[in-house]
């Protein structure tokens, strides 16, 4: 696949960059459910992937605004940094943190052969997918830093919670409902 979108700067290839600077972080999420073990449990990796894009939706969508690069192709003055660069390489981060540089190395090339395509497609220049890489990376490693804040502030620290459930139903409009209440100890 690396080789492949390294020789294709077509359309064709400006798709397959288009998904496949999620596919990092959609394994970063799932992997574990094809066979490795993730460090963390399915809503911390969730919890992590959704800081981490924040982290890097806010800066990548700042400088663009600011820095005011414009694109090889001149199609527009947002070249700076690449968003899609940005994208992959906090997937592959996430990876790396989660499953090790068994599974991180596949996700790294699958972010290079993005930042590869996105050169190659002339829709940014070098120094556009450098920037957005290292965004990548720090966006992935501030999640990660920010995790035991966030469980804290969630709750999920708590040694246990109670869930209580009480039905009801109002015959005059056959209606059914439940409250839920859940108490964090």
């Amino acid at each position: 696949m690396v080789m492949a979108m390294m020789a294709c700067t077509d359309v064709g290839a400006q798709k397959l960059a288009d998904v496949a600077q999620y596919v990092p972080a959609a394994a970063a999420v799932g992997l574990e459910y094809v066979g490795p073990t993730a460090r963390h449990p399915l809503r911390e990796r969730i919890l992590m992937t959704a800081t981490a894009y924040t982290a890097l939706t806010a800066t990548v969508g700042s400088l663009k605004l600011t820095v005011s690069e414009r694109r090889p192709d001149g199609s527009d003055h947002r070249s700076f940094p690449s968003g899609h660069a940005a994208r992959a390489f906090m997937g592959a981060e996430l990876v790396r943190t989660e499953y090790g540089w068994s599974w991180g190395l596949g996700a790294y090339a699958m972010a290079a052969a993005v930042g590869i395509q996105r050169v190659a497609g002339d829709h940014h220049f070098l120094h556009d997918v450098a920037a957005g890489a290292l965004i990548g990376v720090a966006s992935a490693r501030v999640a990660c830093w920010l995790l035991p804040l966030e469980r804290r502030l969630l709750g999920w620290d708590s040694p246990s919670v109670t869930v209580t459930a009480i039905p009801a139903y109002a015959p005059d409009t056959h209606t059914v409902g439940v409250a839920v209440a859940v108490t964090l100890h």
